[in-house]
C-alpha cells in the first residue's frame, strides 16, 4: 500500500503529550486563573506564530522538488505534527478546565485547591507550597499538583494540624503552620511558557 494512504501516527495519544502529566480518570482539570492564562497563551503562540511560520517553510521546501532528501521539508513536517499534537492536547485541557481563583476563597482556614501552605517538615525546615493544577506544577517554585501525595495529605488540613506524610522512604510528620489564599504568578520558563 502506498504511504499516501496510510495514517501517520507515532502511536501517541493526544492526551499523553510527552512530558505532560495525565489527568486521573474521572477528575476535573482544576487550574488557577494564571495557569489557565498560561495554557491559553501557549496555544495562541503555537497557532498564531509558530505554526504559520512552519507551514510557510514547509511549503517553500516542498516547492524545491525532491522531498525525500529535503531536510527542511522532512524536519518541518515532523515539527508540524508535533505542534498540531500539542495544540490538540492544549485544546482538550482548556476545554475541560475548571478555573478556581484562590483569592475568591478569602480568609479560609482549611487547605483546598489554590491554597498557599507553609509547612514544618520533620527535619525542622519550613517550606511553602501552593497547591495548583497538574499543568501548573513546578517544584522549584513551590507549586505542587493537587494530585501529588503532599497536596493530598494537606487537603482539608488546618493551621496547627500535624499530618503523617507517606514517603517512599517511610513516614514523615509535618505540621501546617499557615494557610493563605493568594493570586499566583506564573513566569515563563521557555518560549512555550512551560
Amino acid at each position: 500500500m502506498s504511504k499516501a494512504f496510510t495514517r501517520e501516527n507515532d502511536g501517541d495519544d493526544d492526551d499523553d503529550f510527552e512530558g505532560a502529566p495525565k489527568l486521573p480518570e474521572g477528575l476535573k482539570n482544576y487550574l488557577t486563573p494564571g495557569g489557565f492564562r498560561q495554557l491559553q497563551e501557549e496555544y495562541k503562540h503555537l497557532w498564531d506564530v509558530e505554526r504559520p511560520a512552519l507551514v510557510q517553510t514547509v511549503s517553500w521546501a516542498a516547492s524545491n522538488g525532491d522531498r525525500s532528501e529535503n531536510g527542511d521539508y522532512i524536519y518541518g513536517k515532523k515539527r508540524l505534527r508535533e505542534i498540531d499534537r500539542r495544540l490538540r492536547f492544549l485544546a482538550k485541557r482548556l476545554e475541560n478546565a475548571q478555573v478556581v481563583d484562590p483569592e475568591q476563597r478569602g480568609e479560609c482556614e482549611q487547605v483546598f485547591f489554590g491554597a498557599t501552605v507553609t509547612v514544618l517538615h520533620g527535619d525542622g525546615q519550613s517550606r511553602t507550597y501552593s497547591i495548583v493544577g497538574i499543568d501548573e506544577a513546578n517544584v522549584t517554585r513551590g507549586h505542587i499538583s493537587w494530585v501529588s501525595p503532599l497536596a493530598r495529605a494537606l487537603l482539608k488540613a488546618r493551621e496547627g494540624d500535624v499530618l503523617n506524610l507517606a514517603l517512599p522512604g517511610g513516614r514523615e510528620e509535618i505540621e501546617v503552620l499557615e494557610v493563605r489564599y493568594l493570586a499566583l504568578e506564573f513566569v515563563e520558563d521557555d518560549a512555550c511558557g512551560r
